[in-house]
């Protein structure tokens, strides 16, 4: 295969990094994880969410920006555990849903984001883990972070809610959804098998854009 730019899109729990560290395995890809980032609002955000709720997401805007941009330039095949699109469809769409992000921050905020997707080159594949509250609760007790364990269902049910908004409306690229409920690609490798093969004939696919579809 040419070059290809894989993003792994999900919920917390959903098995992102997993997928990611197995598809680089599996494909010869290089990984892209969720860096740590330092970001310097984080501290005032915990302290004061709505007075900085928008200055940190910004933060994480612009760094993801840029993280996209060197993959996408990347002369190795990449895979990347989460991508710009989630940390605003999702993750600061639920601020603004929240009110921790007011109206005219929120419209600043996206028109930048909606301006950055058109510059930004899209990924080659979008993989969807789809997966309901249970199986991301199971997940998260499974991995065994502290910091995880008090995540409310309804925070999870509603991530999972615009993860599904932002999804059906997704147009830059062919997206793969895979069932995480039915398919526990870590614990039977029929599963990751099946995906693995999957994910090589969408890749090898010559139609330039294919609409969601599920697995």
């Amino acid at each position: 295969m040419s070059r290809k730019y894989l993003v792994v899109a999900g919920n917390i729990g959903a098995g992102k990094s997993t997928l990611v560290g197995l598809l680089a395995e599996q494909l010869g890809f290089a990984p892209s994880f969720e860096p740590v980032l330092e970001n310097p609002f984080l501290k005032d955000f915990y302290a004061d969410m709505s007075r900085w709720a928008f200055h940190s997401q910004l933060f994480f805007l612009s760094h993801r920006a840029e993280m996209h941009r060197q993959l996408g330039t990347d002369p190795r095949s990449v895979v990347q555990d989460r991508s710009i699109y989630e940390d605003a469809e999702v993750f600061a769409r639920n601020l603004h849903e929240q009110g921790l992000i007011g109206t005219r921050e929120w419209e600043v905020y996206h028109n930048l984001y909606m301006t950055l997707t058109e510059i930004l080159p899209p990924p080659s594949l979008v993989i969807y883990l789809r997966a309901s509250v249970p199986t991301l609760k199971a997940r998260i007790a499974r991995r065994g972070r502290d910091f995880e364990a008090g995540i409310p269902d309804e925070y999870l049910e509603n991530l999972n809610r615009l993860y599904e908004d932002w999804i059906s409306s997704f147009r830059l690229a062919p997206v793969l959804t895979i069932p995480g409920d039915e398919l526990d690609f870590v614990a039977e490798s029929r599963a990751l098998h099946s995906i693995i093969r999957t994910v090589r004939k969408r890749l090898e696919d010559s139609q330039p854009y294919l609409f969601p579809f599920e697995m």
